[in-house]
């Protein structure tokens, strides 16, 4: 994940950002909803919520793994 921080640089604010062109707010703000999106940074901070053992990580990390092999399982054996 990429992280954009706030810091100065030659007076410019990094960070995301979105034009609005000819008053087209909705437009701008599809665009900056698929940059956040991109950036991951509200999956960022739902994950800084609250501290999640590692145990846990793994633990969920296992079962989404799991999850992918069984999908793919039952699409290949949908094909056959």
């Amino acid at each position: 994940m990429a992280r954009h921080d706030k810091k100065q640089d030659h007076g410019r604010v990094k960070g995301l950002n979105v034009e609005v062109r000819n008053g087209d707010v909705n437009y701008a703000l599809r665009k900056f909803k698929k940059k956040v999106q991109e950036d991951g940074v509200l999956q960022e901070l739902r994950e800084r919520q609250h501290y999640v053992k590692p145990s846990e990580v793994r633990k969920k990390a296992k079962a989404a793994g799991r999850a992918r092999w069984l999908k793919k399982q039952s699409k290949m054996n949908d094909n056959w």
